[in-house]
Formats: structure tokens, sequence, C-alpha cells
């Protein structure tokens, strides 16, 4: 893979450690353990040091055995990072890692590539984890709903009816006001049945928590008040743990959704290595940007479409070029992929890692630029 002027990877001099995470609850598991990294940040900083032997192994195998170093103690593993689509696991011996350096919820990790080796460092001094004691969310006083998230066509799919929230948002402000016990059932069992009140109406159901790995799932009765409330894409829903119970409240007058007239390209991203993947071609984009940009605009009968079918054929043009093309937007649940002649495009454009692509709809048309720096 060529490495041109417009990679941008932070130097080490600027930032000795440019992958800085504070660990989750689903870090620390040590019944289930991986380390979870976020894609971009392991394309930037890992990936696009290692040698294009290792690139290509890891493109074709989705995983490649590395060395690893403990820059505290000196140890070394043999680790394995694992694509995961939208993130990567570090595997291996990361539950050895975790029992011996006696890991927990908040404490920071620090990671860098160097010299074919992956280092990474959790200083005592830089120990961020709350005692017990402490590990109190925001009072409801400074803000009375924490959580916050505009929906999304895969929220309120009745087929499949589950609500997705960050994993950061609910161990901030749910897990940490629940007991110890209530935590380790959750860690152990990977759900846990909740009392959830509608903040509007005072109705109440019995819900669950899910783990998901980097998010949980409120399922249970979800579907019931998709159609009760008739919840549909753009609403807003917010989410507060109180007295035992989980509060949440759609109030009618937040539908919300970014025109696109605010900004030429509302959706940006900088190319991974999966994105130029002429082997398997596909663009991944975020659902939410998705959503708000493109599907917004579509009429009922082509977001249901999309929802029953999970794909749907469309016009896409090349702003550049004026080429146009017609393929396939796929919905994959958090995320959407853009197949079909996508291989072509990487192929005729030259895309590389760190390229920035830029997306837009208009008159029933997806236009994207790719500008040549």
């Amino acid at each position: 893979m060529k490495r041109a002027a417009i990679y941008s990877c932070v130097p080490l001099m600027k930032d000795h450690w440019p992958i800085k995470k504070a660990l989750t609850l689903s870090d620390v598991d040590i019944t289930h353990p991986f380390l979870t990294l976020s894609r971009q940040q392991v394309e930037n900083h890992i990936v696009l040091h290692m040698t294009t032997e290792q690139q290509e192994h890891l493109r074709t195998q989705g995983q490649i055995d590395f060395n690893a170093r403990d820059d505290d103690t000196g140890k070394m593993y043999v680790m394995k990072l694992k694509w995961r689509g939208s993130y990567y696991n570090l595997i291996g011996k990361w539950g050895r890692v975790v029992r011996g350096k006696g890991l927990d919820v908040g404490q920071e990790i620090k990671i860098r590539w160097e010299n074919g080796c992956f280092y990474f460092s959790v200083p005592k001094q830089q120990i961020v984890a709350v005692p017990p004691i402490r590990m109190v969310a925001a009072p409801v006083v400074q803000d009375h709903w924490p959580i916050k998230k505009i929906l999304t066509l895969s929220d309120v799919d009745t087929n499949h009816p589950f609500l997705p929230l960050p994993r950061r948002l609910v161990e901030d402000h749910i897990l940490v006001h629940w007991t110890p016990q209530q935590q380790e059932l959750l860690r152990k069992e990977e759900h846990v049945n909740v009392n959830a009140r509608d903040y509007d109406t005072g109705e109440g159901y019995i819900m669950k928590f899910k783990w998901r790995g980097n998010f949980y799932n409120l399922i249970g009765k979800w579907g019931a008040i998709i159609r009760q409330k008739g919840l549909g894409i753009g609403k807003e829903i917010r989410l507060r743990w109180e007295n035992d119970c989980l509060f949440f409240s759609v109030p009618q007058e937040r539908y919300v959704a970014t025109a696109s007239a605010m900004d030429n390209w509302p959706i940006k991203k900088a190319l991974t290595l999966s994105d130029v993947d002429t082997n398997h071609p596909f663009l991944t984009l975020p659902g939410k940007a998705v959503e708000d940009h493109i599907l917004f605009y579509w009429s009922q009968q082509a977001r249901e479409q999309l929802r029953n079918e999970h794909q749907m054929n469309i016009n896409a043009r090349d702003d550049h070029t004026g080429d146009t093309y017609l393929m396939k937007l796929r919905w994959r649940g958090s995320y959407y992929n853009l197949i079909g002649k996508w291989g072509k495009i990487i192929r005729g454009k030259k895309l590389q890692v760190g390229m920035e692509i830029r997306l837009h709809w208009d008159n029933g048309c997806l236009f994207f630029s790719v500008p040549q720096l």
C-alpha cells in the first residue's frame, strides 16, 4: 500500500502515545477478555506503520498476530489484533494483562506502535478510576437527561425491536448507580431485567439491558413503545436512571434532522483500510449520518422498503467527473455499506487510506467527492 503525502499520522515526537482510552466494563471482563479499540485510531496509528505484508494479511484474514510489550514492566506478550468491522479487538493474552495489572473501569491505557511492536502502558499516576464511594454521575439537577439520542432506522424497526445505547453513556450514567452485585450479574449473564417508566405517560414496563460489547441494547417492550408512541426517525429520546428505575422521554416537539443545506457535504469520512479493499469492495458509513442526511429525504415508502429488504438500489454521481453509477445502499444495523460499483471507483480514482470522501443527497441521487490534494 502506497503512503501518499496526504497521510497525516501523528509523529511520535508530538504524541508519544497517540492512542489513549479509558477502560470500560467490557475491557476488564476476564470472562470474555478483549480490548476494544477505535478503527480509525488503529488504522491511523498502528496499521499504517505495519509492513505491506502485515496489512495484506490483516485485510484478507481479518486478524494478525504480533508482539506486545508492557512499557511499565517490560513484559512481552504474543497478542492478536482482530478486525470487527467498525472497530478492532485486542485479544490473546489480554485477560492475563487485566489480572496481572489489576486493571479496572476508568483506568487509562496508552498505546503506540514502534519498531514492529505494540507498546502499551497504564501508568499508576494516570489512574482516573473513581473509588466506589465517589462513583457518582452528574447530579440530575445539572443534567436532568444525561443520555440523549436521535432515533435511527434500526431504533424504530418493530420487526427487530431494540434500542442500542453507547457503552460509555450507559456505564457513566446508569451502571454507576447500580450495586456491585447488579454490575457483576450484568457482566456474567450479559443481560439484566430493569424497571422502566415512560416519563411522558407514566406507564411502567419490565425491560432488559443486554450487553453487546461496545454498546448496550434495551429490549423487552421496546417494540410496544415504538408503536404506542409512534416513534420515527429523527425523534429524540432522553434517558436517566433514578430510584432504581430507567426513565425515558420523547418530547413531541423535538423532531429534528440537520438539513444538508447547512453544509454542502454533510457526510465526510477519512477512508480506512476496509474502505479501499478491492477484494471485498464496500464503503462503510455511520448509521446516524446516513439516516440524518440521506434517508431523511427519502419517501416513507422507500424507507420502508429499505427496512424490509435491508438494501436499496440508488443512483450515485461523481461530483468531479460527472460519472454516474448504479449502486446499492445496504443496511447493516448500526451502519450502512455502499456497494455495487465501489470497487470500480476505488480503482478509477486510486483511492487510498487517509483520503477524505464527502457525500450528500440531492434530487434523488447520492453525490460523492474525493478532493485531490
